[in-house]
């Protein structure tokens, strides 16, 4: 899968707040479903196909430790997003770099006259 692929599965795995709320209860550590879907009004059957759309786009790892099968936050592609989006700061940085040096001038303009 390219870069471009991969990120395009993590940002439509992300659109859910289903799912981001599954990822941020996932930092606290490893959850099985049950544990997953109780904060959900929703059944275990749509908890299932969030994880698998998680799954697939890499955000999660699913165990199997006898009847429990825990799932485990991988972070790797978020990672990926946020070097993807690195670009964009250095972008709006220097755009807010340029609109301060603008607004300095402009004070001082206003503060000689």
């Amino acid at each position: 899968m390219t870069t471009d692929d991969r990120l395009s599965e993590v940002f439509g795995a992300l659109a859910d707040p289903t799912r981001r709320a599954i990822l941020t209860r996932l930092t606290e550590g490893e959850a099985t479903v049950n544990d997953l879907a109780a904060p959900f009004p929703v059944s275990l059957q749509a908890i299932s196909k969030h994880l698998k759309v998680l799954e697939r786009a890499g955000l999660i790892t699913r165990g199997r430790d006898a009847q429990w099968r825990p799932c485990r936050l991988d972070p790797a592609p978020l990672r990926e997003v946020a070097d993807w989006m690195e670009q964009y700061r250095r972008f709006w940085d220097e755009r807010y770099a340029s609109l301060d040096t603008y607004l300095s001038d402009l004070q001082q303009r206003e503060t000689e006259q």
